[in-house]
């Protein structure tokens, strides 16, 4: 794929009015206006509520594709209908007889190399990301071979196409079972993953359509930056790399149209934090000041020392607090007797002492080499993922590491940092897909102008919805969902148990084991047998215990015997900040039509419920006033989080404004 001969008129049209490219080499966006009032009426048909696709629409589109004559051109028919109704797009992008022909042409090339052709409800999928919207398909619905399709008629005019994934293992997998369907139309397709070599992403990029994480996306931009590409406008860049005779390379040559899968995950949750680009450097934390601010930390008392702020994960000093602790000792940097220092790094030991738990935030994992002992390893809450290649910044995973007892690793210079918000802002047009995106609409359109538009179920749900129960504290209700678990399966269920944390997945794990039953268990500590692990959570009678990253992109299928009993049983052991993440975990049973059941069992003394006022607890305890409490927890941490993510891209836009690390804001 090469930037510079391809057609891009019908990506340009797509991409609206407001289109800039950015004065780079590297072809990608420009910055979008900042007046305040046009910003603010943008942002004002966010609040629109959330459409659904009609189903005459469907019905229409659907209705075109079946009445072409495909089934009997030729292979080199139907790649030629594909150039032909990309010509007759490039003239004119609101063609839809043309878009039809061409999705019509990849469905029957779907067909004739991986066996599947695009349901009604698909190809309207395909159809939303290619005017670059967020596509909310329903779990189990073939969101895979919709991005295929996608991709597949946009790299057809001469659009570089990536397809981001939550991880490697999806982004090489997708790839590898899509590659057919690029290959008959003469397009390239390949995967990036952690391990590759420069020269490996360089070449993948380069396909037509590349498949890649979003971790490993942003990192190589950042790596790209740090050369110096895209940082000055085009035409300096591209003399001193005349004169200087540098080979204007870039690991990522273009940002042209990207499918965002899990769209959700990648935009909302995974874009709490910046990525940063880091190298290893000594830092400022010695080990004996790490020691005097853990021991400092332990020995304060809470309300007289400090305090926790309401509903966000800070801890506020109180005068007292220094004061009641050990001078530093001897020996360490001069910086740390200034008291704004002391008091900073006391704040992180506090931090790390009382706001981030051991199998909840993160795990104690064997390092690569025997001699390294244990190490710690970041679990990301929203997908209950190890981040094994993430650290802390300013210390705090150092006091962590203290806090453990476990080798400190060393600290780490920032070198370059993005957020995700202002990275997928970068592309021409962008998409996704998702089975959860309306509860977040607002913060879609606002932050990245994206759309969220819904899709019917290609067969009626026929899942069940038993009632929620909310019990006086968590023994109580891990000795129900063991009762309710080992009951479904007793009837022949497939059963799936879904906490929020490893340290909940092994709760749930004992009530069974107390109860002689034994249940396979996937969370940060088994994530490389992931798929391998909910390959077999469909079996008749088997119980699997996971946390929220059980099957996002892979499927749960119930044999027959399952089936026949009821399908899969859904357990949601602990609501979700936002109801998304429960929608998920519901939508794991009833795939497709098939029967399954689903059901909360939680209770009062859950953390999200934690900051509701004491008389709703109360109440709560007494299994009053559930749905009340939900929707009052959930509206307001949902607030909260948002708001954590504007102000993680405003301090983004602030450093890059200070430093120039990362190129013009957006």
């Amino acid at each position: 794929m090469s930037s510079a001969v391809a057609d891009l008129r019908w990506l340009r049209a797509l991409a609206g009015p407001e289109f800039r490219r950015a004065d780079t080499l590297r072809d990608e966006r420009g910055a979008e206006g900042d007046a305040k009032l046009e910003r603010w009426l943008r942002d004002a048909v966010g609040w629109l509520p959330v459409r659904s696709e009609s189903a005459r629409s469907i019905a229409a589109l659907n209705a075109a594709i079946t009445a072409l004559p495909l089934r009997e051109a030729s292979d080199e028919v139907l790649a030629q209908r594909l150039r032909d109704a990309m010509a007759a797009l490039r003239a004119d992008a609101r063609d839809g007889v043309a878009l039809a022909q061409a999705l019509g042409a990849v469905g029957e090339g779907a067909r004739r190399t991986l066996g599947l052709w695009p349901h009604a409800v698909q190809f309207a999928g395909a159809r939303l990301l290619i005017s670059g919207r967020l596509a909310e398909m329903r779990t189990g619905e073939g969101k895979t071979l919709v991005a295929a399709l996608a991709a597949t008629v946009m790299a057809a005019s001469g659009a570089g196409v990536h397809v981001v994934s939550t991880n490697d293992y999806l982004a090489e997998r997708d790839c590898e079972e899509m590659r057919p369907l690029f290959a008959f139309f003469g397009l390239a397709g390949g995967f990036v993953k952690g391990g590759m070599k420069p020269d490996e992403r360089r070449a993948a990029y380069r396909h037509a359509v590349c498949y890649v994480s979003g971790k490993e996306l942003v990192f190589d931009y950042l790596k790209d930056r740090l050369a110096g590409h895209g940082l000055l406008p085009a035409r300096v860049a591209g003399l001193r790399g005349f004169v200087k005779g540098e080979a204007a390379e870039p690991l990522i040559p273009a940002l042209h149209f990207a499918i965002v899968d899990e769209a959700d995950s990648v935009l909302i949750d995974e874009a709490r934090t910046p990525m940063i680009l880091s190298q290893e450097a000594e830092g400022l934390h010695e080990p004996a000041l790490l020691d005097w601010a853990m021991a400092g930390a332990q020995a304060l008392r809470e309300g007289t020392h400090f305090r926790r702020a309401d509903g966000r994960r800070e801890i506020e000093l109180l005068p007292a607090a220094l004061d009641a602790c050990p001078p530093v000792p001897a020996g360490v940097r001069p910086v740390w007797r200034a008291r704004a220092w002391r008091e900073q790094v006391l704040r992180q030991a506090l931090t790390a002492l009382h706001l981030y738990q051991r199998d909840q935030h993160y795990i104690l994992a064997p390092g690569e080499k025997p001699e390294e002992g244990l190490k710690v390893q970041i679990v990301d809450e929203s997908t209950g993922r190890v981040m094994a290649d993430r650290s802390w910044e300013q210390g705090l995973h150092q006091l962590i590491e203290t806090k453990e007892g476990v080798p400190l690793t060393k600290g780490r210079d920032t070198l370059a940092r993005m957020t995700f918000q202002r990275f997928f802002r970068r592309y021409y047009l962008l998409a996704g897909l998702t089975g959860t995106a309306a509860e977040a609409a607002t913060e879609l359109w606002a932050t990245y102008r994206l759309r969220v538009r819904r899709l019917p179920t290609h067969r009626p749900v026929q899942r069940r919805e038993l009632p929620a129960v909310c019990f006086a504290d968590a023994a109580a209700k891990w000795q129900a969902v063991a009762d309710d678990a080992i009951a479904a399966a007793a009837r022949g269920q497939a059963v799936l148990v879904g906490t929020r944390s490893v340290e909940a997945s092994e709760a749930a794990t004992t009530a069974l084991l107390a109860r002689g039953v034994e249940a396979t268990v996937l969370n940060a500590r088994q994530d490389a047998q992931e798929a391998a692990i909910v390959g077999r959570a469909g079996a008749s009678g088997r119980i699997t215990v996971a946390t929220n990253m059980a099957g996002r992109g892979t499927d749960i299928k119930p044999d027959q015997a399952a089936l026949a009993a009821g399908g899969l049983h859904v357990i949601l052991t602990e609501y979700h900040e936002s109801p998304r993440v429960d929608r998920q975990l519901f939508g794991r049973s009833g795939r497709q039509g098939q029967v399954g059941s689903v059901r909360a069992l939680v209770a009062a003394d859950d953390p999200l419920f934690r900051t509701l006022p004491a008389p709703l607890r109360t109440a709560l305890a007494r299994g009053l006033g559930l749905r009340l409490a939900l929707r009052l927890a959930q509206q307001d941490a949902q607030r909260r989080a948002w708001a954590a993510r504007k102000q993680t891209l405003r301090q983004d836009r602030e450093l890059h404004r200070i430093i120039g690390i990362a190129g013009s804001t957006t």
